[in-house]
């Protein structure tokens, strides 16, 4: 006898995640809250099979805490897709608990709502999403120390001030590494010791992006190579735009998707007798601006690129909306290119 088809909806946390499962009629059959581990996500998976067959599961948070047990939900030949956590109309009428998370998930995908498929995060795209996790913070941290730097020197005794600030940036950093003593006063000698401290932690943080760089050009040499023989894309660009492709970019059904995740798809915003169309403020917001940075080297560098901008200036397009359209036709160039280089990734050597 053929078992019922039953929908598993889980609200994802830290320590713990809480499945509720319902039938294809939309009856709450139970809810059960299991350990983030892999006995865990194994006791969910056999609960929910002694209820009927599992074919679907919606999972909250898959890049997140939900990770693990959409790996293991895969890996068992279920189906995971991507839930949104509940609007906040619904929650005004419902009110907010675990149970009720889980059971709106499970009712996501029963109705069709929950269509967005979640990235594998096991191949090239995964390792190239952590190295630029690591490459943004240093960067931030590293603009940081300088910028602390440089604001203590302004306030710095007149002398120490002249000898140091009106210098470049890296030479201010070397002599501050270098410092010995700006005077006894108990103000100099603490201003000494963290001046040294911010110059070394400067000079380590560009030592730690160098090597990022490196690993970036390593990865996108070795599986991005179509994408970055493209004008104006280079290591750090291209591992942005495979990273958000993921490592199934099959979840995207064209490019039109590609360009809706980099927030470079045009929104109807038309009513009434007014046409038109709106700016895109969704997506990734790093894909969009290394969309952006590739346009930018395009309209300087690029003599077809040059020439299509000085065409829709004469059309009376201004420099953004300009922009936006290189964005869209970027994201259709190297579409094609992304889905042959992750394919060929795949495959392994």
């Amino acid at each position: 006898m053929e078992q019922e088809q039953v929908i598993l909806g889980v609200d994802t946390h830290l320590d713990v995640h809480v499945g509720a499962v319902i039938d294809i009629t939309g009856r709450l059959l139970a809810t059960l809250s299991v350990s983030t581990n892999s006995a865990g996500y194994l006791q969910l998976l056999k609960w929910v099979r002694s209820f009927g067959n599992l074919s679907r599961a919606g999972v909250e948070g898959t890049g997140t805490y939900g990770a693990g047990l959409a790996r293991v939900l895969r890996d068992h030949g279920v189906e995971v897709l991507e839930v949104n956590r509940p609007d906040r109309s619904m929650r005004r009428r419902q009110g907010k608990s675990d149970p009720t998370d889980a059971e709106s998930a499970a009712r996501s995908v029963l109705a069709g709502n929950a269509t967005a498929i979640p990235k594998n995060q096991s191949g090239a795209a995964e390792a190239m999403r952590v190295v630029l996790v690591a490459r943004r913070s240093a960067v931030k941290a590293k603009t940081q120390a300088i910028n602390q730097l440089r604001a203590l020197l302004v306030s710095a005794p007149q002398k120490v001030r002249e000898h140091l600030l009106r210098i470049k940036p890296e030479d201010c950093v070397k002599h501050c590494a270098a410092l010995r003593s700006l005077g006894k006063s108990v103000v100099l000698q603490a201003l000494t010791s963290v001046l040294r401290l911010l110059a070394k932690r400067w000079l380590a943080l560009r030592a730690e992006l160098k090597t990022l760089d490196t690993m970036l050009e390593t990865l996108t040499r070795q599986h991005g190579k179509r994408v970055t023989e493209r004008f104006g894309v280079g290591p750090q660009t291209a591992a942005v735009l495979i990273a958000v492709a993921g490592d199934n970019p099959e979840r995207l059904k064209n490019e039109s998707s590609l360009a809706a995740l980099c927030g470079v798809s045009p929104l109807q915003a038309s009513s009434g007798k007014t046409v038109r169309h709106r700016l895109n403020r969704g997506g990734d917001r790093c894909a969009n601006n290394a969309l952006w940075t590739i346009a930018m080297v395009r309209m300087r560098s690029d003599p077809r690129t040059r020439a299509y901008v000085e065409r829709r200036t004469n059309e009376g397009l201004s420099k953004k909306e300009i922009h936006r359209c290189l964005k869209r036709y970027i994201v259709r160039e190297l579409y094609p290119l992304i889905l042959a280089d992750l394919a060929e990734s795949s495959l392994g050597p």
